[in-house]
């Protein structure tokens, strides 16, 4: 009779436990995330204090890239394959027309957006994106086209990698036009040993003419097996790349796997690591290297563990936030895997360019942040990575 009296009583806190436990393994991994508001929004910060974050435009469908017009508008691409424009806080309902057919699986689409130094005179306007290129592959492509009347005009591909496999990633680029005049382009390799392959486009920066073609002083040309666009190798997914505004040097930043982001200053000819050397982890847990680092290849200039997802990034070059100066922001996607834990961070250097600390931003509206750039009226302008994604605007309060 009390064994049977103790049943009735325990039997159902044991059932509501193994309930709970069971609800608890099948509980989704982050948190909620609300909708971005419509702010704006006054946060304390660090050295620079209070600073104003409000919504310049949104309704933009996972915007990727922005290029500030000799007009004051702005150029926005959108993952999905459009390109679009905001005069004046706002935003053209229409995309410009002329745009490349885009595949966006395995987080391909259209990325970045890059004018020719002499846009004011030719109006060029340069893409990457994923290229359809069969059935089931899609390739890192460049392209080039003018941009007249709202459309982009005589469209050409002037460079286009080899394709990766059906939903694979990595097939992100980011452009930029160094000092020299050059076109400096990334592609991603994150996978199989695509980085180190010196007959492979993925996983390198790469050096082209504006038009395309390969300049005589690349570091590998005319050296058997390597193509000849190959500017540096080792790299895994670069989603930042700059020109530092003081010393003219290109910089990326890259994405490790589980931890191991990185800054690298980007040196002719050098090998970057990837997937022989990284400070990050394979997604099950075990280290890449023991020890991260080796002779003959290139570190980096800073890492991040946990890892923070960088994307976009700026250095401070503006007056509106003195005590910015030189420092360099960078997108973060999500930190330690965790989905919404996006933010913006600040990293600090010293003259020696060793750096000295970081402060983690805009931690509050938990979004995803795709793109900083720092904008020709000194202040900071950012794209959120989100199906009503949003562009933002930072300045100093009073």
């Amino acid at each position: 009779m009390k064994v049977r009296r103790f049943a009735y009583f325990v039997a159902p806190w044991l059932l509501g436990a193994f309930a709970f436990a069971q609800a608890q393994q099948q509980a989704p991994v982050g948190m909620h995330i609300p909708p971005l508001g419509p702010g704006p929004w006054v946060f304390d910060t660090h050295e620079q204090h209070r600073i104003r974050v409000s919504v310049v435009t949104r309704g933009l469908s996972h915007p990727w890239a922005i290029a500030f017009l000799p007009d004051g508008g702005m150029l926005i691409t959108e993952r999905p394959g459009r390109l679009r424009v905001v005069r004046n806080g706002v935003l053209d309902p229409q995309a410009i027309t002329g745009v490349p057919k885009v595949r966006t699986d395995g987080n391909g689409g259209l990325m970045d957006v890059a004018l020719h130094p002499r846009f004011a005179e030719n109006h060029l306007v340069y893409l990457t994106y994923t290229k359809a290129v069969a059935t089931t592959k899609g390739a890192p492509a460049l392209a080039r086209a003018r941009f007249e009347g709202g459309a982009l005009v005589d469209l050409r591909d002037i460079i286009v990698a080899e394709p990766a496999f059906e939903g694979t990633n990595g097939l992100n680029g980011r452009v930029v036009f160094g000092r020299d005049g050059m076109i400096y382009m990334s592609t991603g390799g994150n996978t199989g040993n695509t980085s180190q392959e010196p007959g492979s486009l993925r996983g390198k920066i790469l050096r082209l003419n504006d038009d395309g073609s390969v300049p005589r002083d690349n570091p590998f040309v005319g050296r058997p097996g390597y193509r000849p666009e190959i500017y540096t190798l080792g790299h895994r997914n670069t989603l930042g790349l700059i020109v530092h505004p003081e010393t003219g040097e290109i910089w990326n930043n890259e994405n490790g796997p589980n931890g191991g982001d990185e800054i690298n200053v980007i040196r002719r000819g050098r090998n970057y690591g990837w997937p022989i050397l990284s400070f990050g982890r394979e997604y099950p847990g075990p280290r890449i290297s023991d020890p991260p680092t080796r002779e003959g290849m290139e570190s980096p200039l800073v890492v991040w563990l946990p890892q923070i997802a960088t994307a976009g990034m700026a250095v401070y070059t503006g007056d509106r936030f003195p005590a910015w100066k030189r420092n360099v922001f960078v997108g973060s996607l999500r930190q330690g895997g965790i989905p919404g834990t996006g933010h913006m961070q600040r990293v600090v250097f010293n003259d020696k360019m060793e750096e000295l600390r970081r402060e983690p931003l805009l931690v509050e509206l938990r979004q995803r942040i795709r793109e900083v750039r720092q904008g020709p009226d000194g202040l900071l302008y950012l794209l959120t990575d989100d199906d009503d994604g949003a562009l933002l605007r930072i300045e100093p309060t009073s």
